[in-house]
């Protein structure tokens, strides 16, 4: 066991419904970690959709006010508890710990740390741990896309959309995605044949570059599109919804968009045209075998970070923000102008 010797800790806390302003920073001493836990430095940390939801009150299963936010970070083992293997510390890991990680010092279950090779940069990294993750078992393991394939991306200049495009093509997978006009030329580069997402007839453009269907779909927007995402696919083809960012300024019950949709997944699933729909859940059987979940969270992880150590998956940074400045960086993250992760790293 190796003790903290009192860390203070850092943290961003989001107090309640607020804008991003509203964030709040406090110092506390972290207490030495217990039975099967560590204590990490972050090292990076970033900006996520669900922290954006979280601020709303609108992400489902979020926990209640206040709390300090923070979906994923890659950072340095410094102290362990009990019944931990004190050769950790030094080491550098990732987890996904859905809150909690907009801190420079964080207590985590030592079971959920995936490792970290250290010749890949902590931005670089942060950017593919819950980005990657997802990319990857959506199209590998739900959507099992093959080379020859075609697959739309809808918001391909995103943190999952761009990882996701870049492990398509990798795979030597045809990518139609779909983004503003200033990120064109961006997807042109890494192979993606773009669509702008705001053109109104933009699903008769996707039409045109695939007009006998696609093999998957990858649908965060949710809403009244999703049907229109559905309609795309060819006989035998996937649709992935993973989001509900069209109602995410909606009020109301934060639970009501995901139940509706759920519904509408499973009906489409009865149709007699060889075609599937999925919700990807990253927390998805984690309840009911956790060793199991968190094998195939590692897995994936080292899958992806492989491809980034070897040049062939290059993580998209969109911009570095100090910790004590989380607010700029969650204002960015908002914009919706930039592309690919906003990443957070510790205060000089």
């Amino acid at each position: 066991m190796i003790s903290t010797a009192t860390i203070t800790a850092t943290e961003i806390v989001l107090p309640g419904k607020v804008e991003p302003d509203g964030l709040e920073l406090r110092a506390r001493d972290l207490p030495d970690p217990a039975k099967g836990q560590v204590v990490l430095r972050m090292e990076a940390t970033g900006v996520s959709f669900a922290e954006q939801q979280m601020r709303r009150g609108k992400y489902f299963d979020q926990p209640p006010f206040p709390f300090v936010p923070g979906y994923d970070v890659v950072g340095t083992v410094v102290a362990t508890g009990p019944g931990v293997d004190p050769d950790l510390a030094g080491r550098r890991f990732a987890a996904v710990t859905k809150v909690g990680a907009w801190a420079s010092h964080l207590v985590l279950d030592a079971d959920g740390l995936m490792p970290v090779p250290d010749d890949v940069d902590a931005a670089a990294a942060e950017a593919v741990v819950v980005n990657g993750i997802t990319a990857w078992q959506m199209l590998h393991r739900t959507a099992k896309v093959r080379a020859g394939g075609t697959i739309v991306v809808l918001g391909a200049n995103g943190g999952v959309g761009s990882t996701l495009a870049r492990l398509a093509r990798h795979a030597g997978i045809t990518v139609i995605g779909t983004a503003s006009e200033r990120h064109h030329a961006a997807l042109r580069e890494m192979g993606v044949q773009p669509v702008e997402y705001r053109d109104p007839d933009m699903y008769a453009r996707i039409r045109e570059l695939a007009p006998d269907g696609v093999d998957a779909v990858f649908d965060h927007v949710g809403g009244a599109g999703l049907e229109q995402s559905w309609r795309l696919l060819r006989r035998g083809g996937t649709l992935v919804s993973y989001g509900t960012a069209a109602t995410k300024d909606d009020e109301g019950n934060s639970q009501a968009p995901v139940l509706k949709l759920f519904g509408q997944l499973a009906a489409w699933n009865t149709l007699p045209n060889g075609k599937s729909a999925h919700f990807y859940n990253l927390w998805g059987g984690k309840r009911r075998c956790r060793a199991s979940w968190q094998r195939r969270m590692s897995e994936d992880l080292a899958q992806v970070l492989r491809l980034v150590a070897d040049g062939a998956l290059v993580p998209q940074v969109a911009a570095r923000f100090p910790l004590t400045d989380a607010v700029a960086a969650l204002k960015l993250a908002e914009s919706r102008t930039v592309a690919g992760k906003v990443v957070i790293v510790p205060a000089k």
